[in-house]
């Protein structure tokens, strides 16, 4: 895919200030680990990543959301009646109907005209609706877009806390499927997408590709299946090893594709923004891919993954921090379970 009209007029973060600990996690399966006689610091050992952040109890995601579009909205100097389609993309939303970006619309008072929708791709999501809007840009549909997300990791983290106190037949062995849901973090994110010609900041969007490899779609798998004490909560079964190996070797094969559609190289690339996993992940996907680590801009240590808003956030903290300059070419580089990869081109 080949964009000639695109651009990323804002791109903007919000975190939320409870800061969990690898350590405070740990704290609470002081049990577990006894039993299985694991090693304390496993968590951060095994992930990289020290701390996440959760939202305060009783937050939606559309609350998140809607004041990250205020601040993107803000930020692009775009009045709400110029966004002609609204896409939330977290893999966190209100309910199951309607669309949470209904809700979003409401709280930031877009336009009758607007067209919304909602779009689920687990982490890849975010980087999936900016291409959606990028084409409907591109074709001339409309002139101006927003993308939002927010995602709440609380649920996820403490029922699976619970679910490993009570499991009496949890091994060494089982725990390990258990652990990658320990390692998800709360953030929220937007962006605004405009045609060139209505841009101030021309921070192009110049395409991309994707790739997907759905046999390995069993190797994260979510659902509210866990019965704990009467009420149903969130459980994520992960392959981890699986799942870095076979995403990383997708991830290689989408980036070989992106260089070929986009006529790049690793060196045109001052900054690499990948969707931040851990540390393992990072450095076999930097070794696979060739890539030097010194581009690398890494979120993950204090963050945690952060679901399909980690992507955004990621480069939106770089931006912030002066990490990418204009005129830079930067990679954003997405694997989502399923397992989905999309690599996208901009010119900063």
């Amino acid at each position: 895919m080949n964009f000639q009209n695109v651009c990323i007029e804002s791109i903007v973060h919000l975190l939320p200030d409870e800061v969990v600990t690898s350590t405070q996690i740990e704290e609470k399966l002081a049990s577990v680990y006894q039993k299985l006689n694991l090693p304390v610091g496993r968590l951060e050992m095994f992930s990289g990543i020290k701390e996440r952040r959760f939202w305060h109890k009783g937050t939606r995601p559309s609350d998140v959301a809607a004041q990250a579009a205020l601040k993107a909205l803000d930020k692009a100097g775009i009045v709400s009646k110029k966004i002609g389609c609204l896409i939330n993309a977290s893999v966190s939303r209100d309910f199951i109907e309607p669309a949470t970006a209904s809700v979003v619309h409401e709280k930031v008072g877009l336009s009758e005209d607007t067209m919304i929708f909602d779009i689920s791709n687990a982490c890849l999501g975010f980087a999936n609706a900016m291409v959606v809007v990028a084409n409907m840009i591109e074709k001339g549909v409309i002139k101006a877009a927003l993308v939002v997300g927010g995602e709440d990791a609380r649920d996820l983290v403490e029922s699976t806390i619970d679910h490993l106190n009570e499991d009496e037949q949890l091994t060494r062995k089982s725990i390990k499927k258990s652990f990658s849901s320990l390692t998800i973090g709360s953030g929220a994110a937007a962006a605004v997408l405009v045609h060139e010609s209505i841009s101030k900041f021309h921070h192009r969007l110049i395409g991309g590709s994707c790739l997907v490899s759905s046999k390995f779609n069993n190797l994260c798998q979510g659902d509210n299946t866990c019965s704990n004490k009467n009420a149903s909560k969130l459980l994520m079964s992960t392959d981890s090893e699986t799942l870095l190996k076979s995403g990383v070797e997708l991830a290689k094969k989408t980036w070989e594709k992106t260089k070929k559609v986009l006529n790049l190289t690793n060196d045109d690339i001052k900054k690499f923004i990948f969707h931040q996993v851990g540390a393992a992940h990072r450095k076999l996907l930097c070794e696979t891919l060739g890539i030097d680590l010194t581009k690398d801009f890494s979120t993950f240590p204090l963050l945690g993954n952060m679901g399909s808003v980690s992507l955004p956030i990621t480069l939106s903290m770089a931006v912030e921090e002066g990490n990418i300059k204009k005129g830079d070419m930067v990679a954003l580089m997405g694997i989502g379970s399923g397992i989905n990869s999309m690599m996208l081109g901009v010119k900063w």
